[in-house]
C-alpha cells in the first residue's frame, strides 16, 4: 500500500483539526530528502479532537496498527479521553496522531514553534527547522540523528547564504 500523504493531509484538514507535521514530510519540506513511510502530525486531543481524526479517516478502514488485534478505530471510541497518541494503518497509508513531540511538549508549544507552509493543495503548518532538529535529537533513534545531521547541513548553508546577500 502507498503512502499518500497529500490525501490525508487535505482529508485531516477538511475535518477541521489543528495539527502541525513533524516527522519526515517536515524533514523533506526543510530540504532533507528522506524516505519517509507515514504521516506524523501533532495535534491538541480530547474528544472533539479525536472525532476530528476520526471524521478524516473513517471511510479508510483504519486500524490501531501498534496493537497486536489491530482494533478498528470506531471500537475504541469509548477510550479518546485517555489517548495521548494514536497510531492508524489506513487505506491511504500509516497516521501518526501525538498529543505531544518529545524534546518540545505539548501541542501549544509545537504549534509556536511551527510555520506555515504553502503546498499546491493547501496550507499547512511544519515545525520550523530548529524545532525539528531539537525534536529529532530528542527522539534519538539513529534515523532521527542521521536526519539532524542534514538538517544541521540544510541551516548552515542557509546562513552563508543569507550573509552573502
Amino acid at each position: 500500500m502507498a503512502q499518500n500523504d497529500q490525501a490525508l493531509l487535505m482529508r485531516l484538514k477538511d475535518s477541521g483539526l489543528e495539527f502541525v507535521v513533524i516527522g519526515g514530510l517536515c524533514v523533506v519540506y526543510h530540504g532533507v530528502p528522506v524516505a519517509t513511510f507515514d504521516l506524523d502530525i501533532c495535534c491538541p486531543f480530547g474528544e472533539e479532537n479525536v472525532g476530528k481524526i476520526e471524521l478524516a479517516v473513517k471511510d479508510l478502514n483504519p486500524v490501531h496498527r501498534l496493537t497486536a488485534n489491530k482494533l478498528p478505530l470506531e471500537e475504541t471510541r469509548g477510550s479518546f479521553q485517555d489517548l495521548k497518541n494514536i497510531y492508524l494503518q489506513t487505506d491511504l497509508g500509516k497516521l501518526d496522531c501525538l498529543s505531544e513531540v518529545v524534546g518540545l511538549g505539548g501541542y501549544e508549544q509545537v504549534l509556536q514553534q511551527s510555520i506555515l507552509h504553502t503546498m499546491s493543495f493547501g496550507k499547512f503548518r511544519m515545525l520550523n527547522l530548529d524545532a525539528l532538529i531539537a525534536a529529532k535529537l530528542a527522539a534519538g533513534r539513529q534515523k532521527d540523528l542521521d536526519a539532524v545531521r542534514l538538517l544541521r547541513a540544510v541551516k548552515e548553508i542557509s546562513s552563508q547564504q543569507k550573509e552573502l546577500f
